[in-house]
């Protein structure tokens, strides 16, 4: 169900200036659509945004976010990516998480109940799930996640099916599995400020030569550490561009998986970060943080039957080898220490 053109459409990203919000952003451009990003840039790069206007929006301000979409008021369909997403955080600051998240949803959901906006593509996570002993994790099984994150996405998903019950509102919640890689044009890619994330975390330590941080080595799984669905981001965005045609096609309501169906450990990541690399990874273990799970990768039959949906660019390699271009078109003045 590849949709092969939005002939002008414009279609509001909210958070479009983040590293999954900007390829999305690029996947409706090239697909002749015009996103129109909703971003306060507290996570985002102003500098990501290339394919079409943007507004300078906080979600936590209810009247900010109605003008803003009244501004809009063609505008039908919301992909919705923006949240606090860093996991230890979430768990420290729990307060900053429901404000940002779940009051910046509502706010969000009220605006569009007032607006012509009648259909949303919500990011969610896997994280709502928990910690599942049956893997591949199918989405009919029971969510209770451990983090706060995964909570605060949890509680968002619950507002979008009322707001669908109560205001007929259209909705698709995709929930990811380890967005990763890159652009293979390599102009946009993942800069998170602080970087928590693996892979980018670990190509700093390859080019660097410095200590990354483990963080579990006794986790019940091939090697110990962690182990997870790593998918392309453009397949993430690709999925999108799916969903706003499944909604044209008359789906009003689902929740589907995003991710590939494999799982990679940390040290599996690590090896092919070397190899793609040519460079050592240094690395310390610590001990785990709190709200990590061990294992989950995703079952993906729903996004095929629903969505038709399979992924174009999730091999490892090349998650890593276009991950690994955007770090050196980022450094410009890249000198790498063995």
């Amino acid at each position: 169900m590849r949709l092969k053109n939005l002939n002008g459409r414009p279609i509001i990203v909210v958070g479009g200036a983040g590293y999954i919000g900007s390829h999305v952003c690029k996947t409706i451009s090239s697909k002749g659509g015009i996103p129109i990003v909703f971003d306060n840039f507290s996570a985002g790069h102003e500098h990501s945004i290339k394919w079409g206007p943007n507004e300078l929006v906080d979600l936590r301000d209810s009247q900010a976010t109605l003008n803003a979409f009244e501004k809009y008021k063609s505008v039908e369909t919301v992909i919705h990516l923006a949240s606090s997403i860093e996991v230890s955080h979430g768990e420290n600051f729990p307060s900053e998480f429901y404000t940002n998240n779940v009051l910046g949803t509502l706010n969000l959901l009220n605006a569009m109940k007032n607006t012509n906006a009648k259909k949303i593509i919500f990011s969610s996570t896997c994280a709502t799930y928990g910690e599942i002993d049956d893997v591949p994790i199918m989405e009919t099984v029971t969510q209770n996640p451990s983090s706060v994150y995964g909570k605060t996405k949890l509680a968002i998903e619950h507002m979008i099916e009322s707001f669908h019950k109560a205001y007929s509102l259209d909705y698709i919640i995709l929930r990811y599995f380890n967005a990763a890689g890159a652009d293979p044009e390599g102009d946009i890619g993942e800069e998170h400020d602080p970087e928590t994330h693996l892979i980018p975390n670990a190509l700093e330590a390859a080019a660097n030569g410095k200590l990354m941080e483990i963080f579990g080595d006794d986790y019940d799984t091939i090697d110990g550490t962690c182990m997870r669905d790593y998918i392309h981001v453009n397949d993430i965005a690709a999925a999108h561009i799916n969903s706003i045609k499944a909604q044209e096609n008359g789906l009003v309501s689902a929740d589907i998986n995003i991710g590939t169906g494999t799982a990679y450990s940390v040290f599996q990541i690590i090896n092919m970060i070397e190899k793609v690399t040519g460079y050592n990874v240094k690395y310390k273990i610590c001990k785990r943080r709190a709200g990590d799970l061990s294992k989950l990768y995703a079952d993906t039959s729903k996004a095929e039957m629903i969505l038709g949906f399979k992924t174009k660019y999730s091999d490892l390699e090349n998650i890593i080898q276009t991950a690994w271009n955007f770090y050196k078109n980022k450094n410009e003045r890249f000198n790498p220490k063995k």
